[in-house]
């Protein structure tokens, strides 16, 4: 038998409202009689109707994620951490993959809009705002998540891209290393402005690399980072002179060029040191332990609610607001030269 708010608030003898109110956690119901409620609705196991409650509030209590890839753990980390913090605020979070595919990541936006989402939150990998527009059309706010458009004013909350490249490559200044390299990632702001960081970090030091340093790490899906780091060290190894170092665009990238830099026989950091972006879970555990520039992806999933509590339950803000990290090198033995 289905167990409606009616059917509770008859057996307790209080009113719809004060039930409903006590399910929304609303401070003008007494202690006593939230506990009696919620008593009640435990035992019957009870579960309210979204799509019915949205018809009459407006509101769905539901945010829409979309990340290029849920293999790679940094998004990964980021949804288990929005998903948390949403939960203490009694939204809930549905998630989808774009797979690094415009045309997907359009089907699955216009998809949840069907849903009545109350916010969305995406790391496009659109070329260009124009894709996203929809959402604002639709009359739902929009957050984008670690990626930005130029020129283009939304709500963001990411980290500082120009400084982990910075950031990284001072690291490999500063152990010494002369022939710096780069396998960069795709042609977003996000790999434009590592890169940004790794030459300017040179350029500040008087070093000068060939264009063949930098290597392109491809637009594919994360899932097969450590391939395209495999193909990418392959390449930067062929050159002479050979670098002694290396900044990987993420940390799957950099674990399949290190393990093209042991095939090739070479000792990390002794012969070739390197230094990747994420500071994932496995990073401590590889071979070698691998030096990474921390994202902080559990604190941008924390800022990212915080942002959809303003958005959703506070005076709209007339202007977007944007929340830019700054990252931090976690130095492990990859990179570290004694």
């Amino acid at each position: 038998m289905v167990v409606r708010l009616k059917d509770i608030a008859e057996e307790l003898g209080v009113s719809i409202v004060t039930v409903s109110k006590a399910l929304g956690d609303r401070p003008d119901v007494a202690k006593e009689t939230r506990a009696r409620i919620l008593e009640r609705m435990k035992h019957y196991n009870y579960r309210p109707n979204l799509a019915a409650r949205s018809l009459v509030t407006g509101r769905s209590s539901l945010v829409g994620l979309v990340v290029p890839d849920l293999i790679h753990p940094f998004f990964s980390e980021i949804a288990k951490s929005l998903a948390a913090s949403l939960r203490k605020k009694n939204y809930f979070l549905l998630v989808s993959s774009s797979e690094s595919d415009p045309s997907l990541e359009q089907d699955e936006i216009e998809h949840m809009l069907a849903h009545r989402l109350d916010c969305f939150v995406v790391a496009s990998c659109q070329k260009n705002f124009d894709g996203l527009k929809k959402i604002g059309e639709a009359g739902v706010p929009l957050i984008l998540l670690d990626r930005s458009f130029e020129d283009c004013a939304a709500n963001f909350v990411g980290v500082n891209d120009y400084a982990i490249g910075k950031l990284a490559t001072e690291h490999l200044i500063a152990q010494g290393c002369k022939r710096i390299a780069h396998i960069r990632g795709p042609q977003t702001i996000v790999g434009n402005r590592r890169a940004e960081g790794y030459l300017d970090a040179l350029k500040k030091q008087g070093l000068k690399v060939p264009g063949s340093y930098v290597v392109e790490s491809g637009e594919a899906a994360d899932s097969d980072g450590e391939t395209r780091g495999k193909k990418a060290m392959s390449a930067l190894l062929a050159l002479k002179p050979r670098p002694d170092a290396v900044f990987c665009f993420n940390d799957t990238i950099a674990a399949g060029a290190m393990m093209q830099a042991f095939d090739a026989g070479l000792k990390i950091p002794k012969d070739i040191a390197m230094v990747g972006s994420g500071n994932f879970h496995y990073s401590s555990k590889l071979r070698v332990p691998l030096s990474s520039v921390d994202q902080h992806a559990g604190e941008i999933g924390e800022r990212a609610a915080r942002m959809i509590s303003t958005l959703l339950e506070k005076t709209p803000q007339t202007r977007p607001r944007a929340v830019v990290l700054e990252p931090s090198l976690v130095a492990r033995e990859s990179s570290v030269r004694k």
